[in-house]
């Protein structure tokens, strides 16, 4: 079996109501969906996440001048050699951002490959399941207008509560008393509920100013406390490590596993936090979760692309071990953005839909998704200039 064709994808659909998280104001959804080709007629699926307000047409530019010469001709179950090729071209002007992104969707692609061939789910051929179900949270929270929206964030808490969602990620960054304002507003609307929050500022903030959000929210007993600092700031994370007693997260940010030494290496967080369709896909999410294990640090996955990336991101969860497993541990939770976003509902003939706050594992071979062409077609026309 040979590959015989690589495409990108670029996908755009504007929003009608715009939304805002810590770093600006989200017009679009955009999305680079990555399709190879084979001799034999399989065709396999991935996603270059287009992180924050990334352009998909950054990524899809690496894949067509920088990666599909190198596949054109492979076999497409040499996944791990084909990883090595694609970094190793590329470690000189890449090695982070849209560079390992579109990376990222090939490698998933190829696994789609794997699975369809063998008549396996890819949780399978990454070494089996340690779940048949995966708990969701629910994110979303943004701002419409900006600051001052306590109110209707505490009314989205309760609807999620009354979704079946028992765990709700707030995102803040707006400043700290618009912060907090909204903190208690929420933690009224599902008072009783028995619900868990975690936060997530987007790195909004310095280390005083994180500091002074995560101490004035420690009586709500957090999950977790999300990107606090910037990603390059492992001190920080550090820091803030050290002076508070929610546990951290991050790593969205960062890629691969040489990305992911310094920041374990730095005991800068808690949670792991890889994208499986930004940090080198399936092949860098084992290189990851293995050195993470190592070092006692959890893995639980970022995830915010389209169907395809939350298809990936389900198998990479089911297939996760637990770095301090005990009876009651925390299990691994799937990130369920509840924003508008156009991709999540026609892109694939059946979307995810959690039920009672929970996601099946999937049994289909590969990815386990059928990716609709038609609407490939129509939101690549949105995305054309």
């Amino acid at each position: 079996m040979k590959i015989t064709a690589v495409h990108a994808h670029c996908l755009a659909s504007a929003l009608e109501t715009p939304f805002a998280f810590s770093q600006g104001w989200v017009k679009s959804r955009g999305a680079c969906l990555v399709e190879v080709q084979t001799d034999d007629g399989l065709t396999g699926w991935g996603e270059a996440l287009c992180q924050g307000l990334q352009p998909p047409q950054i990524a899809a530019a690496t894949i067509e001048s920088a990666l599909k010469p190198l596949l054109i001709g492979a076999d497409p179950l040499q996944i791990e050699p084909l990883w090595q090729r694609m970094y190793m071209h590329t470690r000189d002007y890449g090695m982070k951002g849209a560079t390992i992104a579109a990376l990222s969707g090939v490698d998933i692609a190829l696994w789609d490959i794997a699975g369809k061939r063998l008549g396996q789910p890819v949780w399978q051929l990454l070494g089996g399941a340690f779940r048949e179900r995966v708990q969701v949270y629910a994110t979303g929270f943004y701002r419409v207008s900006g600051q001052g929206e306590a109110a209707r964030l505490a009314e989205e808490a309760a609807q999620r509560a009354e979704e079946g969602f028992r765990l709700l990620k707030i995102k803040l960054g707006f400043g700290l008393e618009d912060d907090l304002a909204v903190m208690r507003a929420v933690a009224r609307a599902i008072e009783s509920r028995g619900l868990r929050l975690m936060i997530d500022t987007n790195h909004a903030y310095g280390v005083a100013d994180a500091v002074r959000l995560g101490r004035a929210l420690a009586p709500l007993e957090l999950r977790w406390y999300e990107e606090p600092v910037a990603a390059e700031d492992l001190a920080g994370y550090g820091e803030l490590r050290a002076k508070l007693d929610v546990p951290i997260a991050g790593g969205e940010n960062e890629f691969t596993v040489f990305g992911f030494r310094q920041l374990l290496a730095a005991r800068a967080v808690d949670i792991a936090q890889p994208d499986v369709c930004a940090a080198g896909g399936f092949t860098a999410c084992r290189h990851i979760a293995a050195l993470s294990l190592a070092h006692g640090v959890q893995v639980n996955p970022h995830v915010w692309g389209s169907s395809v990336g939350q298809a990936a991101s389900l198998h990479l969860i089911c297939a996760l071990p637990l770095a301090n497993p005990s009876l009651f541990a925390d299990e691994p939770i799937f990130e369920y953005d509840c924003s508008s976003h156009p991709f999540r509902e026609t892109l694939v003939e059946r979307p995810l839909r959690q039920r009672a706050g929970w996601l099946e594992r999937p049994d289909g071979p590969g990815l386990g998704i059928e990716v609709n062409r038609e609407t490939v077609q129509r939101l690549e026309a949105h995305a054309r200039p």
